[in-house]
């Protein structure tokens, strides 16, 4: 603040337009280099930002591509076990329409030779069953 007076004394009460003009024109280089500076820092950022977006939807394409990928082979699965599951449908409903009960007696009296203690768990659990739906409409 003492320059500043001294500088108004020899100045005879002032300071010169000469020395304005250099002061305005050295705040406007500070004042552009300023805003220079904070253009580049926003454009950096604006690249930085838009490279890391880039980066994060390569990521996710290749998230949901993977998906995809399983939901068409957890698709394809299903679709196996629904048709796998729909011919033997089919090959039971021609085995009824081609063959008479006698025939039908026949099969199951050799399933129940061939596999002796799964036929006798399978006629426990439907007594069982039976037994439980005559119970339940007293």
């Amino acid at each position: 603040m003492d320059d500043y007076r001294n500088q108004q004394d020899t100045n005879f009460g002032g300071p010169t337009p000469e020395g304005i003009s250099g002061a305005a024109a050295s705040a406007k280089d500070r004042v552009a280099g300023t805003l220079a500076g904070a253009k580049d820092r926003v454009t950096d950022f604006g690249r930085r930002s838009v490279d890391k977006i880039n980066d994060s939807r390569e990521s996710a394409a290749g998230a949901l591509e993977q998906t995809a990928t399983s939901l068409h082979s957890g698709g394809d699965t299903l679709s196996g076990i629904a048709h796998s599951t729909a011919d033997s449908l089919q090959s039971t409903a021609d085995y009824v329409r081609r063959t008479d009960l006698k025939g039908m007696a026949d099969d199951v009296g050799e399933l129940i030779k061939r596999y002796p203690g799964q036929s006798l768990a399978a006629a426990a659990i439907l007594g069982f069953l039976v037994a439980r739906g005559l119970g339940g409409r007293d």
